[in-house]
């Protein structure tokens, strides 16, 4: 997104070094392909993908917003994120995996059906959600995020959808300046546990045990799927929460130990935000090895 934005290639970079240690060396690695155009089209309409075809600039970049702009590879990439998270939930679905993690940017939570906003331009995490419910019969399904800002985007596709649980922990009052505890959606099936900046990881896990993880058993989903930012870490320059790698390890045990009730264990985990290069590092491998039960 140009130089010194932080949404930059080098997050993939360090998330690939990091996945390269030995612990990780029965890791099944597949590259993301371009998402299906119906699978696109099952959250975003025709005329906003023809908007994002027709704003891809030639050479340089072209903002869409104040926060987001795109250059000549963006497409691809944007295509191929949403494509991870399409074949992720197919993996998950047909028994090559247990559980899956996606590590692919753009990241996708802030946006909504027509409108890109926050390093975002397609909401994979909405994406994969309506994809499992179309391609394998799914019911219910439960969306967590613990990025460190809310995920209005995800909120607002899925407001009025009652086979959607959608569930947020988040710094608030922060960016995008939404996730009240008063937004709970048409059929009280959004769920947000605002922290205040500076909180611990023992609020995160209290905001999780407490709020939020309750409510998913009681929704038994058939999917878990976690938007998984890990810019709450306490070294992250954009936020302003105090988690360490450990907090994420933690909540994705007490995830899976759910998905594990409710959702036969599949749980597809699909990365967001996370900027202090060295920090994702260290949680992105603490979040894998904990999805890997070592």
């Amino acid at each position: 997104m140009g130089p010194g934005h932080p949404e930059q290639p080098a997050r993939l970079d360090a998330i690939e070094k990091s996945l390269s240690a030995e612990c990780f060396a029965s890791l099944t690695w597949i590259s993301a392909p371009q998402a299906p155009w119906e699978s696109l089209l099952r959250v975003h309409p025709q005329s906003y993908l023809d908007a994002l075809n027709q704003a891809s600039p030639t050479q340089g970049y072209a903002p869409l917003g104040s926060d987001t702009q795109m250059n000549p590879h963006s497409l691809a990439a944007i295509w191929r994120a949403a494509g991870g998270a399409v074949a992720a939930v197919d993996h998950v679905f047909r028994g090559e995996t247990d559980n899956a993690f996606v590590a692919t940017r753009p990241p996708g939570h802030h946006a909504g059906v027509t409108n890109p906003m926050g390093f975002c331009f397609i909401n994979n995490v909405a994406i994969a959600a309506r994809h499992a419910q179309a391609a394998y019969g799914l019911e219910r399904v439960a969306i967590i995020d613990f990025d460190v800002h809310h995920g209005n985007g995800t909120q607002d596709i899925f407001w009025s959808d009652n086979s959607v649980l959608f569930c947020s922990t988040h710094q608030a009052p922060f960016y995008p300046g939404t996730g009240g505890q008063n937004e709970t959606g048409d059929h009280d099936t959004i769920v947000n546990a605002p922290l205040f900046a500076g909180a611990s990881g023992e609020a995160f896990k209290e905001a999780l045990s407490e709020r939020i993880l309750p409510r998913v058993e009681r929704f038994r989903p058939d999917l878990i799927i976690i938007s998984a930012g890990f810019d709450a870490h306490a070294d992250d320059p954009l936020g302003g929460l105090m988690l360490s790698a450990d907090d994420f390890s933690d909540a994705t045990k007490r995830i899976m130990e759910v998905a594990d009730r409710c959702s036969k264990g599949r749980v597809v985990s699909i990365l967001e935000g996370g900027y202090n290069l060295q920090a994702l590092s260290l949680c992105v491998s603490a979040h894998v090895r904990a999805l890997m039960g070592i």
